[in-house]
């Protein structure tokens, strides 16, 4: 019998990949992380990230893309994976208007890959990360249950397909898939195209904050060390489960958040304001009391504790950080 189980964690170069990898290495678990190190935002971030986890000895790492099946056919043929966190996407709201296609090849297609080659291995479990995105003109707080059938974004459609994908080989070949429905996460080595990672940079170098509306706007805020820990909770088995992992709390505006920020440097934001988005949401709040039941989850960090933890990290790091873009999808995808 296999003493230890062995995960393949996609977009482990990620942000919520890195972490989830990192803490399923040090809960004895074996890692095989896979990322195809796209340039949607600065490549830095994610080689930081992807070194911090070579420290590991049970991890191995492959530059491999989920659209690629080929690719994928070999790491299966070549390992025994009891199961598969597809944390891989193509991630943004705002870059999915303009590039469409490559949302669908990674969202969907990718996680069709996925789900055909764990069909033909015998690999029974999937944690597909999906998105708060799907929840867009619902009633607060969002209960998983709501019907999500009119995403208003390339972004959230593609992550729908993917869902349902998904349920399907659930009905069809009895795979075991947990849908984690994510709400806006931030922390330590976040992602730079995200609004707390910029506000952070920004704030710091007295540069203008550009902010999309008037700050009115609200998120379910959630730091990444609960978002891994609920992924790999995640992996008992559920049958077919969409799961909610959020803050859980009301809403904190990106005003507030600003706020805080400026608290923690000790200087004031220049603030440029831009018209709103209309592929944004105005607010997202998690209702998670299925992940309370199902999983024993709750989230443990608060706002001002995980808030001061990015900004210690940001400082720690501010060497190299200061070089990286915050611009998202200017380089080739």
């Amino acid at each position: 019998m296999q003493s230890k189980q062995t995960i393949l964690v996609t977009g482990a170069a990620g942000f919520i990949g890195w972490k989830t990898a990192r803490f399923l290495l040090e809960g004895g678990f074996r890692v095989v992380g896979i990322d195809n190190m796209n340039r949607y935002y600065d490549v830095r971030l994610k080689e930081w990230r992807k070194k911090d986890l070579e420290r590991y000895e049970e991890f191995k790492f492959f530059h491999v893309d989920i659209e690629n099946l080929g690719a994928l056919r070999v790491l299966f043929e070549s390992f025994r994976f009891d199961a598969v966190i597809n944390l891989a996407a193509r991630a943004g709201v705002r870059y999915s208007m303009e590039n469409p296609h490559v949302y669908m090849q990674t969202n969907a297609q990718g996680t069709l890959n996925l789900l055909e080659l764990m069909k033909e291995h015998g690999t029974k479990k999937m944690v597909l990360a999906s998105t708060s995105s799907l929840y867009a003109g619902q009633p607060m707080p969002f209960k998983e249950d709501l019907p999500v059938n009119t995403p208003i974004s390339p972004y959230a459609a593609s992550k729908k397909a993917a869902e349902v994908m998904a349920y399907t080989y659930h009905y069809l070949y009895g795979l075991d898939i947990s849908v984690v429905r994510y709400f806006t996460v931030y922390g330590p080595a976040g992602r730079p195209d995200m609004s707390i990672f910029r506000f952070i940079k920004w704030i710091d170098e007295g540069s203008p904050i550009r902010l999309f509306g008037d700050g009115s706007q609200a998120r379910d805020f959630t730091y990444v060390d609960d978002i891994a820990r609920g992924t790999i909770l995640a992996m008992k088995p559920v049958g077919y489960e969409i799961i909610n992992l959020g803050g859980g709390k009301n809403p904190v505006s990106l005003k507030e958040i600003i706020s805080k920020i400026e608290n923690l440097l000790g200087k004031k934001a220049k603030i440029e304001y831009k018209p709103f988005h209309k592929a944004d949401m105005k607010e997202t709040w998690a209702d998670i009391e299925k992940a309370e039941k199902l999983l024993g989850w709750k989230p443990q960090i608060d706002i001002d504790e995980g808030l001061k933890r990015t900004v210690e990290w940001y400082l720690e790091n501010r060497d190299w950080v200061r070089d990286v873009s915050v611009e998202e999808g200017k380089e080739n995808i």
